[in-house]
């Protein structure tokens, strides 16, 4: 299978999920500003959601630039992350729909969590099917950022039980923390030219 057809695949799927999230944004019953007070939780778990899926897509697309063959295995890893990230419309309304409660606020964390683990997943899937000098392996290096983020999703949804606000916290940091453009592959992929 050639990369155009996970990308175009995986970029479908990312832009369902989206679609979905929008989806769950009512429309308020009344014209004046203090109809969309109820709304306020639901949106801001929107924002939170739409940034974590841009991260995503965004990481995604720079990492299958690295891959120069697609084999099953890259497809399942592929379709596993998709499947943890196609959770992320339900925990965000759900989240957002109870004012980031404990449980709503745990679930999503695992969602975030899960979909960390599958990113991880498939890029080790990828470097093993392009070998020991692959480019993914040489771009991530000591990959901190994709060490840290799952020990603080882990956090997070244990503190979620009694500090669902902290944990909230913890999410939006993490997310700042991958907002920064990753430019590790863009600079191994212009090495490479």
């Amino acid at each position: 299978m050639e990369k155009n057809r996970l990308e175009a695949f995986s970029d479908g799927v990312i832009a369902i999920i989206i679609t979905i999230m929008v989806l769950e944004l009512k429309v308020p019953h009344g014209d004046g500003i203090e109809a969309l007070a109820p709304l306020f939780a639901v949106f801001l778990s929107y924002v939170l959601s739409f940034v974590y899926i841009g991260i995503y897509w965004n990481n995604h697309h720079h990492m299958l630039h690295t891959v120069r063959r697609v084999t099953g295995s890259i497809l399942w890893a592929n379709l596993h992350l998709l499947f943890w990230l196609s959770l992320i419309p339900f925990t965000t309304g759900w989240m957002g729909e109870n004012h980031f409660a404990s449980a709503p606020a745990a679930l999503y964390g695992v969602t975030l969590l899960m979909a960390a683990i599958a990113y991880w997943i498939l890029q080790q899937v990828i470097i093993a099917a392009q070998g020991p000098e692959s480019m993914l392996r040489k771009a991530i290096g000591s990959d901190w950022k994709g060490r840290l983020s799952p020990v603080l999703y882990a956090v997070a949804i244990v503190l979620a039980l009694w500090l669902p606000w902290v944990s909230i916290t913890l999410y939006v940091f993490v997310a700042l923390m991958w907002l920064v453009p990753d430019r590790r592959i863009e600079r191994v992929l212009a090495a490479a030219e």
